[in-house]
């Protein structure tokens, strides 16, 4: 068997896509769509694999910005890594990132950045590439740790959670739909200012335009009071989990728990839908080294427990023939 790597063009964006359709370990943002829309914020470096003229694989990539030595899969996404159909096994699996380690080595890049996606986002067990990566002589570089509860097999909220529950079906009522963006991301605004003086990564404008770009892709959840909406989460739906992308509280949503109301409705669809897990996402700072633990175990009273996301260096100056 033969791997071909082909570099990224446009022409092959449709098939690009087509092809994280139907693969194993895709979501949206593994799509051209997703990836272009950070437009020339990234130096793109993204790659096809090919065998006997048939796509087998995508790999979407990026030079680093701090860094032109280092490639990283991908820079603009929580998760790159080899995206496939199930072809990609085993010894199948060591060859493509042996060719993805040559092809980038022969394009003057020393190191290549993996960041795998996680075993919630698979809709079928595909971790070949760890294994790979571990053949390769890899070095795992990095570890987030996210709180996700498995839907089929739900841990039972926390007493804490189920009083504030109990409390927030007092005064809130919980509305779906995107039309609720700008309310949303007035709170979403006025917490971040509060706790950390910060803004939010994605800004209003922005969200709207992935919410077009992917529509019955993402998804608000809002609590009302009196009205207003005074909390919410952002929800990006894959096939296999929902990730709660943005969360945000006003004081008054505090104070009555209306999250507590936000993420029952949010799981009871997620479950309603068909999808194994919501995923409250990472709780670290400091490249994965701190983690706070209040936060975190603030996710876990949900019922929830650990799911990691990891980050995989290889020096490909070091990058020898391996033995499948």
């Amino acid at each position: 068997m033969t791997i071909e790597i082909v570099r990224y063009q446009p022409a092959l964006s449709e098939a690009w896509n087509a092809f994280c359709a139907n693969a194993v370990n895709a979501t949206f943002l593994h799509s051209r769509r997703f990836l272009e829309y950070h437009g020339d914020r990234f130096l793109d470096v993204s790659v096809v694999l090919m065998h006997a003229g048939s796509i087998v694989g995508v790999f979407p990539a990026a030079q680093s910005p701090a860094d032109r030595s280092l490639v990283v899969s991908h820079p603009g996404i929580t998760y790159g890594g080899i995206v496939h159909d199930g072809y990609l096994c085993g010894a199948r699996m060591i060859e493509a990132l042996v060719r993805l380690c040559e092809h980038y080595r022969g394009s003057g890049y020393d190191r290549l950045r993996y960041k795998a996606v996680p075993h919630i986002y698979q809709s079928r067990p595909s971790q070949d590439d760890l294994y790979a990566l571990f053949r390769l002589g890899a070095r795992r570089s990095r570890c987030d740790l996210s709180c996700t509860i498995d839907l089929a097999d739900r841990a039972k909220p926390s007493e804490r959670r189920r009083r504030g529950l109990k409390k927030a079906l007092k005064s809130v009522s919980v509305v779906t739909g995107t039309e609720q963006v700008r309310a949303l991301w007035q709170v979403l605004n006025d917490n971040l200012e509060r706790k950390h003086g910060a803004a939010p990564v994605h800004s209003v404008e922005e969200m709207e335009q992935l919410i077009t770009l992917f529509p019955g892709g993402i998804e608000l959840f809002c609590a009302r009071i009196d009205g207003q909406v005074e909390a919410g989460v952002v929800v990006f739906k894959a096939r296999t989990a929902w990730h709660a992308q943005y969360i945000a509280a006003s004081e008054v949503a505090y104070s009555v728990s209306a999250l507590d109301a936000v993420f029952d409705h949010a799981t009871a669809e997620a479950l309603s839908a068909g999808v194994r897990y919501f995923d409250f996402g990472t709780s670290n700072e400091c490249e994965g080294t701190v983690l706070n633990e209040g936060l975190y175990q603030y996710k876990h009273e949900y019922g929830g427990g650990g799911a990691v996301h990891e980050y995989y260096d290889i020096d490909l100056l070091g990058v020898q023939h391996v033995c499948v």
